[in-house]
């Protein structure tokens, strides 16, 4: 990624000032929007949630907060955030990176999603897990659209 910002990690990400956030969001943007123009890939889905990513990772501790995306193709900033930025040329390539979630890719991927409805069933799972071994430090999220919250398929965790 070129830019004036060369995020590798969320850590690193958090050790910048508020203040350079939306610049860093339009650099994210920019590079979407080349990189998808010219090896294709899910385009509106990644860029309706630039800002949203960088919160998450700016405010939240993951990979020790388990972060899940319900649906994958929207995970393509997370990607870049999380120390594949170098390597995403390779999205959706034989033997690159994947397109969506992959967690032997990344241990910023806490669960393999790829389309929606799956991920409050499994941040519930983790969450109870966590609680049920002591741990009360983590915090467990969940980010949902898309459509999925229309499936059904997203409301079996509140059974």
């Amino acid at each position: 990624m070129t830019g004036n910002y060369q995020i590798n990690s969320p850590s690193e990400l958090r050790a910048l000032p508020q203040e350079v956030l939306p610049e860093l969001s339009q650099e994210l943007r920019n590079f979407l929007i080349d990189h998808i123009a010219t090896h294709g890939g899910h385009f509106s889905s990644s860029l309706g949630v630039v800002e949203l990513t960088i919160a998450v990772h700016y405010v939240f501790n993951t990979p020790k907060d388990k972060l899940i995306w319900d649906v994958g193709h929207q995970a393509y900033i997370h990607k870049l955030l999380t120390g594949r930025a170098a390597r995403f040329h390779s999205n959706r390539l034989l033997g690159g990176i994947s397109g969506f979630p992959v967690m032997e890719e990344n241990n910023f991927d806490a669960f393999g999603t790829g389309h929606s409805s799956t991920s409050l069933s499994a941040i519930l799972g983790m969450a109870c897990a966590a609680r049920y071994k002591g741990d009360n430090s983590r915090q467990h999220i969940a980010v949902i659209g898309d459509g999925a919250m229309t499936a059904g398929l997203a409301f079996e965790a509140l059974k």
